[in-house]
């Protein structure tokens, strides 16, 4: 069973790009989390991991992002990408 509501996907080209986001979002509070790309999008060019923003902070990160030019391949949002019961074995 899949639960959630939206969430917004930040994939990158490379690694480093995500660590520059992430350090950007971190220096402005804009809470962030790295996370795995999700699989139904993982076949885009993406570095395999992406930043998860929750919907009330997706436009503090825009205008965080173009303040500080920082690099990114694309933003998209996804509902239901959260196993709540993933690696519980009991």
């Amino acid at each position: 069973m899949i639960k959630g509501g939206l969430k917004y996907y930040i994939l990158f080209e490379n690694y480093e790009q995500r660590l520059a986001l992430h350090d950007v979002l971190d220096s402005d509070d804009i809470p962030n989390r790295i996370a795995p790309a999700p699989r139904a999008i993982q076949g885009e060019l993406s570095c395999g991991m992406s930043l998860l923003i929750e919907p009330a902070h997706i436009e503090q990160v825009r205008l965080s992002i173009e303040k500080h030019q920082a690099e990114y391949h694309t933003i998209v949002p996804l509902e239901g990408q959260v196993k709540p019961k993933r690696d519980k074995y009991c």
